[in-house]
């Protein structure tokens, strides 16, 4: 099969913050609009508010004491896949049931860039947040062969990458997304290691303060990989699903921040060819962002309204269509999105696994939670949700990395 054809599908995402708050304790005005509010096909958008100093209100990151684990829905149960993961983020099913985590993080910055008060405060919030280990740089195979629903094979698959993210298996080549572009491995049905020389597919936008997460899908007939590239702003990545019914292409983008608690919504939207959704000149359609300059009217007569807001801050990352999951109504029929969690809202929004039901291929409905309880009684996060998976028993796997585990989630009657 020849290599598909590479197109690029950006995501909004958020100004740098600038802060100088030494304790990183909560300051900046709390939400005045209810969640709800903030959610849905026509969420409440409020006027912006900026301040000297931007709400910072972060999590701190401690990890499930031992026993511990997210609380699920009613119907459902959830216990861990694989454990002492190194910061697992990204997931891919294989066909033969393997799966696929990308333990890793952000590339090293060299000596010196990045610096000033703002880089250095980001710094901070991010390692508060659990953002800032050492990227481990590798995928690795989890295998779960006897089916009772715990991987007893956990082991290295590809290592010496580069920040890795996603991943598309196109016939007997694995694509993989690293910060700085495509890399493709041949595979083989069953390999539990690749040590093949990487071939390079293409470069991705990359750089110093360039967002570095690129997830990555193919098409149905294989001939094209979606790959997406966030803006050289804050840390935030987006996830991709076809629904099934229509097959169109779905993605989750985080919004800007530092415009207050209440904007800008992060969302999920069906993806138009060549649309524009008005990053950076205007939010959630044709709202104009003032401290963008010089500004673009022309752009912004065009910038598409996002289909379904998810709340403000949550973060909006993994992403994945129902189809094949076993689990019980409500969740039938939808997608799944993991939302790792806010830093400049007050009170903390997502850190949790919700559902978007559809009906006629459209979101339809409020989000429902499935996963929660990642936020202790003491506003610790203990565990933080990333990319999300259905397996091929149709459990949904769950990357948590600052839990370093991988959940599943299954019908409560299956456990």
């Amino acid at each position: 099969m020849p290599s598909p054809s590479v197109f690029s599908v950006p995501c909004a995402l958020v100004a740098a913050a600038t802060v100088v708050s030494i304790g990183l304790t909560g300051c900046g005005e709390p939400a005045k609009v209810p969640d709800a509010a903030i959610t849905g096909p026509n969420p409440t958008l409020v006027a912006p508010r900026s301040s000297l100093l931007p709400t910072v209100h972060i999590a701190p990151a401690k990890g499930w004491p031992a026993g511990a684990k997210p609380s699920a829905a009613p119907g459902t149960a959830v216990a861990a896949f694989a454990t002492d993961l190194d910061h697992p983020r990204w997931l891919m099913v294989l066909p033969n049931g393997d799966v696929l985590v990308a333990e890793t993080n952000a590339p090293r910055k060299p000596d010196g860039a990045g610096g000033g008060i703002r880089g250095w405060v980001m710094g901070l919030v991010m390692a508060r947040a659990g953002a800032a280990v050492p990227s481990p740089n590798r995928i690795s195979l989890l295998r779960d062969a006897d089916g009772d629903g715990r991987a007893e094979t956990q082991a290295p698959f590809i290592e010496g990458l580069n920040s890795p993210f996603g991943m598309a298996l196109v016939g007997g080549e694995l694509f993989v997304a690293q910060a700085d572009g495509i890399v493709k491995y041949p595979y083989a049905t069953g390999a539990t290691r690749i040590d093949a020389i990487p071939v390079k597919v293409t470069e991705l936008p990359a750089g110093i303060n360039h967002h570095w997460t690129k997830n990555l899908m193919a098409s149905a007939d294989g001939s094209k990989l979606y790959a997406t590239v966030g803006s050289n702003s804050n840390a935030a990545e987006n996830g991709m699903a076809f629904e099934p019914g229509s097959g169109v292409l779905w993605t989750v983008a985080n919004e800007r921040d530092e415009i207050g608690s209440d904007l800008v919504p992060d969302y999920l939207t069906s993806v138009r060819d060549g649309g524009f959704y008005g990053w950076p000149y205007s939010y959630y359609g044709q709202h104009v962002d003032e401290r963008v300059k010089p500004a673009r009217p022309d752009l912004v007569a065009r910038a598409i309204k996002p289909d379904y807001a998810l709340g403000a801050h949550v973060a909006a990352l993994g992403l994945s269509a129902s189809t094949g999951a076993t689990l019980p109504a409500p969740f039938v029929n939808g997608m799944f999105i993991g939302l790792h969690g806010s830093w400049n809202r007050k009170p903390l929004s997502g850190y949790k696994v919700v559902f978007v039901p559809f009906n006629g291929g459209k979101p339809s409905g409020e989000p429902i939670n499935l996963l929660t309880g990642f936020i202790n009684t003491a506003g610790d996060a203990q565990g933080r949700p990333v990319g999300v998976a259905v397996d091929k028993r149709g459990g949904l796997l769950v990357a948590d990395d600052v839990g370093n585990t991988v959940w599943r989630v299954t019908p409560a009657s299956t456990m």
